[in-house]
């Protein structure tokens, strides 16, 4: 039997039918089938949201599952007595729907890292695992640790069942305000090198320094400590008559090859006179003087400290250098002391702003956590000395 072909007057009737519908049910259609395209596609994009935060989607790739991931199984977030595990998702992407939606918008960037290769080996993601990781913590610290906060405050804890100075600490930061990361880092993953940060920009000042040309009337800064001599000797290894502290700011009088004729500033305490200090009163190291160098120092005033009683002279020493060793830029200097505070002191707990101290107090209360911090002498002597130059009497921060 042949099948009818049917035409345009056959489906006339048809046409009829569906024109008999009033309007207003059309629309009604219409918007019957947007609100089932809206939910399907609603759903579709919270199912695919909830892969992108899963475990397994975070460590589907080798970058992650053959470093962090390794890490993060020893950690008491992956295995503890309670049996709560939090997953890569539970601390990296927010719980609300505005700031989760920005943040998946953010990790596109991380597509792109991922295609150029920039951690796809251990070695490359050794060299860029204290940048992600400081990007890590200033996210969190920004947000107050909010990710911290799904699971951990401090009204739900019951400090009695914690250490005695776990209890302390606890209680102490959420009187001071502080936030989880600022004495939590590391907890899920191993720690950077903290020091790689402050030894990059110690030798970017070497380089510059070896660099430098010095020229009568400028004002250059020790980089770490640098003998001197009354006369320019005829080789470096002579016997020096004294030494500069590092960050010691210098004069050029003049130059004669690698050798540099500068005056070095600074005060002198009645009985102390061995030690040039940066400021009166302050007991910041800004030179060490020889017997010989004592007598040459010129001194242009004395004065009376009201509040000790002690007697202090301000002068001023002539003496030679090498001209190795020095930098002209004190803004890079500063950004080294910096460095070294914030890896130094930045790892345990909320680092104070560098003006909370007086001068004289950041010797005390750094001596006490040296056993703590890693920083050889020399090291050491330049921490002390950029937070005293930095201090509550000598214009750093108080907030």
């Amino acid at each position: 039997m042949v099948p009818a072909i049917v035409t345009a007057e056959g489906l006339a009737p048809v046409w009829k039918i569906f024109a008999r519908f009033d309007r207003k049910w059309t629309l009604a259609a219409v918007g019957l089938i947007g609100a089932v395209v809206g939910v399907i596609g609603w759903g579709g994009f919270n199912t695919v949201m909830e892969a992108t935060n899963s475990l397994e989607f975070c460590i589907s790739c080798h970058e992650m599952r053959s470093t962090v991931y390794e890490e993060y199984k020893k950690s008491i977030h992956y295995s503890n007595p309670a049996g709560v595990r939090a997953i890569c998702s539970d601390c990296h992407v927010p719980k609300d729907w505005t700031h989760k939606i920005v943040r998946k918008i953010q990790a596109t960037n991380e597509l792109w890292h991922k295609v150029a290769g920039t951690i796809d080996t251990p070695e490359k993601f050794e060299a860029e695992r204290l940048g992600l990781a400081r990007h890590v913590w200033q996210t969190m610290k920004d947000s107050d640790s909010r990710e911290c906060r799904n699971c951990h405050s401090f009204q739900a804890m019951d400090f009695t069942h914690q250490r005695p100075k776990a209890a302390e600490q606890m209680q102490k930061a959420a009187t001071d305000g502080s936030t989880c990361i600022d004495c939590h880092k590391g907890i899920a993953h191993k720690l950077p090198d903290m020091s790689t940060g402050y030894k990059s920009l110690y030798e970017e000042l070497a380089t510059l320094g070896k660099s430098l040309a010095p020229k009568t009337g400028d004002t250059l800064y020790t980089l770490a400590t640098k003998p001197f001599w009354l006369a320019r000797p005829a080789d470096a290894d002579a016997t020096s008559d004294g030494k500069l502290l590092a960050a010691t700011p210098v004069a050029v009088l003049a130059r004669d090859g690698d050798w540099l004729q500068i005056a070095v500033a600074g005060w002198q305490q009645e009985g102390a006179e061995r030690m040039f200090y940066a400021l009166q009163g302050k007991r910041i190291f800004a030179a060490a003087l020889g017997p010989d160098a004592v007598e040459k120092v010129v001194r242009s005033k004395t004065m009376t400290d009201p509040d000790t009683d002690q007697v202090w002279s301000e002068g001023r020493l002539t003496a030679w250098v090498k001209s190795d060793g020095l930098v002209a830029d004190r803004a890079r200097l500063d950004a080294y002391g910096a460095e070294m505070y914030n890896a130094s002191c930045g790892l345990c707990h909320s680092l104070p702003p560098t003006g909370h101290y007086l001068a004289n107090q950041w010797i005390g209360n750094l001596n006490a956590m040296k056993r703590f911090i890693g920083l050889d002498d020399e090291q050491y002597r330049f921490l002390q000395k950029y937070l005293q130059m930095h201090a509550q009497d000598t214009g750093g921060r108080h907030e």
